[in-house]
């Protein structure tokens, strides 16, 4: 069945593209005025083109919520293992219902071209914080989409039980190169290396950048 990606071109989103390569017909990469949107459109567009995919950037210029898009707002850099810190990095960063949007977005596409998969990459361990990660977002919204998709486009992601460490050997068993993703919240010329995004990406065995910085 032909499938359309959300490619962000992060580590989660770039592992189920390539999981889900062999039936993909097209990338999508959301600018919504967040730090990070045009290493996030340069990024997956290398990644699609990688793959012979065709790839199209569409924005949502309305969108807007927390320090990712408020760049007079700091990001958070919080310990991982303080829960406490890692849900308030996430309330800071919180774009409202923006999985949700690019999911609706993304399944109209994909029914408009005939595909009739609409793949994501989600994943268990930062389902804790943000839960349009999770399992229950996964099926609620695929329950929805029966009603507002004729051609009952279904939202898949490969990588919702995995947490990052998992989705890293995923990537090296599969040798999907992962030197030239971009998981920052920033749009710098490198990683920040301290935003959260960042950290998990570190810590999951990600290879990092050269040098962190701006």
């Amino acid at each position: 069945m032909k499938a359309v990606a959300l490619l962000s071109g992060g580590l989660d989103s770039t592992v189920a593209f390539a999981m889900r390569a062999r039936d993909m017909v097209l990338a999508l990469t959301f600018a919504y005025g967040q730090r990070a949107a045009t290493r996030e459109i340069e990024t997956a567009r290398r990644i699609a083109r990688r793959h012979d995919i065709p790839h199209r950037a569409v924005e949502l210029p309305w969108l807007r919520g927390g320090s990712l898009t408020d760049r007079s707002a700091p990001l958070p850099s919080p310990d991982l293992q303080n829960v406490a810190m890692t849900r308030a990095s996430a309330k800071a960063v919180w774009v409202p219902n923006r999985n949700g949007v690019m999911i609706a977005v993304g399944a109209a596409i994909a029914e408009q071209i005939g595909a009739g998969v609409l793949v994501v990459g989600f994943n268990r361990e930062e389902a804790e914080t943000f839960p349009d990660n999770s399992v229950g977002f996964l099926v609620a919204t695929n329950r929805t989409l029966e009603y507002s998709t004729q051609g009952r486009v279904r939202v898949e992601s490969p990588t919702i039980y995995w947490n990052k460490a998992r989705i890293v050997r995923e990537a090296q068993k599969r040798r999907i190169p992962l030197d030239d993703i971009w998981p920052c919240y920033e749009g710098g010329r490198r990683w920040c290396g301290r935003c959260e995004s960042c950290l998990r990406a570190l810590r999951a065995g990600v290879p990092p950048p050269a040098k962190a910085g701006p």
